[in-house]
């Protein structure tokens, strides 16, 4: 393997090739809708199904996107891909109907050079998101990738970019901005109903066990094609107990709970604000409490993305020492949602929408989306093949620019954190003196950490510097600018190279 710096030429690196190695070469081909009605049917193929029996219920994402696109009409699934043939093969016997079955694939790349397929949903590992995206868009079909939109900054730059330069539907998997109850909700704060708005948070108090420890590497689940698997990242051992799923708390292939969970949370509250940058700069404060195990992001997490008039508070709340839901506590009664906090009152909301407070804390208005959970999911992802049907990218509701903004703010707190270093609580209120915010959060942090048995003089937090972003070309600049630029950039393994197009 070998670090891909920003200025290395590889834009041909795909380009000119194929894709599979057997088929055609690359190009952006014209998709199969552009000829016919906009009221065609969508042909999408669903690339990452999630693993099979997970204790916990997590995971398989691609399935909960199949069960949405089942209530589209407008969608015709006609492709099914993952690694695990296990999976795979479940999933296809459901999907399989009287004269139709649907293809299946381990490759992505063989479901790329497909002709029939108009558009892809993309619900793999973190890790895969760009170069998935590029793939998809230089062989013409657009896509619907998960959050967080990419696994760091640069890349997301470059699947913007591609898909600008292949015409291409490029909508991102944050749901929560097909919420009829959060866009009245929005449109009445922006209209200045509560004056100015001084602060929103991110709030995702989510209860999570440790994911345990082996001694010796664990075989690959069989089935499983670990080598497509790993595509872009090192193909290391595997130490983790569980194959699926808990990659998300390993910097090679997740971004830890900020970039899971938070990611929809941060996504909100930069709406909620009306920013349209990455934050200017960002801090982190956080550690793996609790647990003994092998993970390696923080299960307890606060960071601040210093947007100006109005910044955002994220704080993240994952271990709890008994199953009493008193355990892992709340904030203003709530325990995942958004609060955005104004001249002239709060509002308080999750996905269906939310309640608008005074000061005095009397509700005065409310609005709802009226749709359960899986409905507004659906709504969010027929408006994506819409979308593809019209050929007009303005009408979606998360367009890819939206998803690659709120994922910085996730990626720039997760810097900080890996640039920071443990320290006693009262060196951290020191840092903290001026910061009266992120003072109140660590304040209460402390507070439930100890409720659970933590005592932060002895188990220390991190503390992480501010990392600043120069917004317009979107890398690190001023103190641990080196540190951090090269924290964003990656090794790749060939032939799993993300090429820069930006």
């Amino acid at each position: 393997m070998r670090r891909i710096t920003r200025r290395e030429v590889i834009r041909g690196a795909i380009t000119g090739a194929t894709l599979t190695g057997l088929g055609a070469p690359v190009v952006q081909r014209a998709s199969r809708l552009m000829a016919a009605s906009v009221n065609a049917q969508v042909n999408v193929a669903i690339i990452g199904l999630g693993g099979i029996d997970i204790p916990g219920g997590v995971g398989g994402r691609g399935r909960q996107l199949i069960a949405a696109l089942k209530n589209v009409p407008q969608a015709n699934i006609v492709a099914i891909c993952d690694v695990d043939e296990t999976t795979l093969g479940v999933e296809a016997t459901k999907l399989k109907r009287p004269g139709k079955n649907v293809k299946t694939y381990t490759d992505m790349r063989r479901v790329f050079d497909l002709q029939d397929v108009d558009a892809v949903f993309i619900a793999t590992p973190n890790h895969w998101h760009a170069l998935a995206t590029i793939w998809a868009c230089q062989a013409g079909k657009d896509v619907y990738v998960e959050k967080p939109f990419s696994h760091n900054i640069w890349e997301g730059r470059q699947m913007l970019a591609i898909a600008k330069q292949t015409s291409r539907i490029l909508q991102v998997g944050t749901q929560r901005r097909s919420s009829d109850g959060l866009k009245r909700a929005f449109e009445y704060l922006h209209a200045g109903n509560l004056g100015a708005i001084r602060c929103a948070r991110a709030i995702v108090y989510r209860p999570r066990d440790g994911i345990g420890k082996i001694s010796a590497p664990t075989a690959v689940p069989k089935g499983v094609d670990y080598d497509l698997w790993c595509g872009p990242t090192a193909m290391t051992a595997i130490r983790r107990p569980q194959f699926h799923y808990e990659w998300h708390w390993f910097w090679a292939t997740g971004n830890g709970e900020i970039g899971n969970n938070g990611a929809h949370e941060l996504d909100v509250c930069r709406w909620a604000i009306g920013q349209d940058t990455a934050p200017p700069r960002a801090i982190s404060i956080g550690g793996r409490f609790g647990v003994d195990d092998c993970a390696e992001t923080p299960n307890t997490h606060i960071a601040v993305l210093d947007y100006q008039p109005a910044p955002i508070i994220c704080e993240i709340r994952n271990w709890r020492s008994s199953r009493a839901a008193t355990a892992i506590g709340d904030f203003q009664g709530m325990t995942r949602g958004t609060i955005v906090e104004c001249e002239g009152g709060t509002f308080r909301g999750d996905i269906s929408g939310g309640k608008i407070f005074d000061n005095n804390s009397r509700q005065i208005e409310e609005f709802l989306d009226g749709g359960s959970d899986r409905e507004i999911e659906t709504k969010h992802v027929a408006n994506f093949v819409q979308a593809v049907q019209s050929r007009d990218s303005t009408q979606l509701s998360a367009a890819g620019r939206e998803g690659h903004l709120s994922a910085a703010c996730c990626h720039m707190a997760n810097i900080s954190h890996r640039l920071g270093a443990q320290r006693s609580p009262n060196q951290i209120k020191e840092q903290l003196a001026e910061s009266a915010r992120l003072a109140d959060a660590f304040e209460r942090c402390q507070s439930y950490l100890a409720a659970n048995n933590i005592d932060l003089s002895k188990s220390q937090a991190t503390i992480g510097p501010w990392v600043s972003l120069d917004t317009d070309r979107e890398v690190y600049i001023g103190d641990h600018a080196d540190q951090a630029n090269q924290l964003s950039l990656r090794e790749y393994r060939k032939p799993f190279v993300v090429p820069e197009v930006a």
